[in-house]
């Protein structure tokens, strides 16, 4: 596994985050009610202090009511204010020392603000969903808000008994008492704050493909009133599933969950072993198949290889984009070359003022950039040739498990299978806006 990077500030959001420290785990213990959209958590974070010693540090937070603050089993001074709880130790932590945070709060979640509306913890007409990417992971729990800082997770959930709920990571127990459930998962694998996902609503359980044949346990929690549409529209998930594998090197987390929420989302969303769709994604003749491939290529792209910080976005999205294709070309559908050129004269029309490898905080979301971001990955495919691409490209996952990286790291690493410079052909395609011309196979 590849070393954690212990960057500055992230550039697109300076007040989320703190490089000071790295977190290694979260345990967090939740009560929740869904009728009053009512949430009681207590934290206990493990962590280490970085090269200078810590004389305060900040977690981020919204504005819950707060309870009890430990580190290391005493009371420090701290503040809490605008979304940023601020800590200062008794007597400051010495560099390099581990200590633990233990964080008590109650109230009533909601998603913070952000340039997109509202992200992070939303209550539905029944129960409830996480989808916290960039910046919503302190709406529901206190959290190092940055992305290359990776942690372990033990999270327990406390609901009414007619709720299921998911989140990332195996089920380690569920016990029923009176009239509440409690849920336990564990997500050993490195993960960021962002990719906690977190699912509570009335769901049937159902199982997707063969473990003993497929190798990953896939399990898909569904509406009952969806199950019929959903049986087609995911039924070649196992088939992804093994293609990716093939394309991309093992699947990287223990398993992987599908959530369809009783309501319409815009998007689906991604979390380390778990995604979510809506209703809307489900329609009975697989209108929504490509999101499906989309969102299980981020397994590989953005959860175990994540981001050092969100200027480096393209390589979740751009990844996740080309898997979109290679399914279509594995699939029967059109090749990725014809994906490319549909993409290409997208682009062709529209304003050339997007640089990939730094798109900034505005347009880090723009379709552009997934586009773009496609066509870049199938530039470098047809200046490797598929062999050495695909190399490539297994060799990026297995080295960057479970760790972050950068669009320099990444020329980098493809400079490594080229049998000629490409630093010209990264340079147009990743560092400059104008859209350089439609990448040929064999090029």
């Amino acid at each position: 596994m590849s070393g954690q990077t212990t960057a500055a500030s992230d550039p697109y959001f300076p007040a989320n985050g703190d490089a000071r420290y790295r977190v290694h785990r979260y345990e967090i213990s939740l009560e929740y009610r869904p009728g009053p959209n009512r949430l009681a958590g207590t934290a206990r974070i493990g962590a280490i202090a970085g090269r200078a010693p810590l004389a305060e540090f900040h977690l981020n937070l919204a504005e819950f009511r707060l309870g009890r603050v430990l580190v290391n089993g005493r009371v420090p001074r701290f503040t809490h204010r605008g979304g940023k709880l601020r800590i200062r130790p008794a007597k400051p932590l010495p560099a390099h020392g581990a200590f633990t945070v233990e964080v008590h709060w109650a109230g009533n979640p909601r998603p913070v603000r952000s340039p997109w509306g509202g992200i992070g913890w939303e209550e539905l007409s029944d129960g409830a969903l996480v989808a916290s990417q960039p910046v919503g992971a302190p709406s529901w729990y206190p959290c190092n808000d940055r992305p290359a800082d990776k942690a372990s997770y033990l999270i327990s959930v406390n609901t009414p008994s007619a709720y299921t709920v998911v989140s990332g990571g195996r089920l380690l127990t569920r016990t029923t008492r009176a009239s509440t459930t409690t849920w336990v998962y564990e997500q050993p694998a490195p993960t960021s704050s962002y990719l906690v996902g977190l699912s509570v609503g009335v769901y049937q359980t159902v199982l997707l493909g063969d473990p003993g044949l497929d190798g990953v346990p896939q399990s898909a929690h569904v509406p009952a009133h969806l199950l019929a549409r959903f049986s087609r529209d995911f039924a070649r998930q196992p088939a992804m599933m093994r293609l990716f594998e093939e394309l991309f090197g093992p699947y990287p987390f223990g398993e992987y969950a599908v959530v369809v929420t009783d309501e319409e989302l815009d998007v689906p969303v991604e979390a380390q072993g778990l995604s979510t769709f809506g209703t809307n994604h489900v329609d009975g003749v697989r209108g929504s198949e490509r999101l499906i491939a989309h969102e299980l290529a981020h397994q590989w792209f953005g959860n175990s290889v994540s981001i050092a910080d969100w200027r480096h976005i393209w390589l979740n999205e751009g990844f996740a984009k080309y898997a979109e294709w290679l399914w279509s070309e594995r699939s029967g559908g059109r090749t990725a070359h014809e994906m490319a050129r549909g993409a290409h004269r997208l682009l062709t029309g529209l304003p050339q003022d997007l640089v990939l490898a730094d798109p900034g905080r505005k347009l880090m979301f723009d379709d552009r950039l997934y586009q773009r971001g496609g066509l870049a990955v199938h530039a470098v495919r047809c200046a490797l040739g598929d062999g050495a691409f695909f190399r490539m490209l297994r060799e990026w996952t297995t080295v960057h498990r479970g760790g972050s990286v950068t669009t320099a790291g990444f020329a980098g690493h493809v400079s490594h299978y080229a049998d000629r410079p490409l630093e010209g052909l990264l340079r147009a395609w990743l560092h400059e806006p104008a859209l350089p011309p439609l990448p040929a196979p064999g090029a």
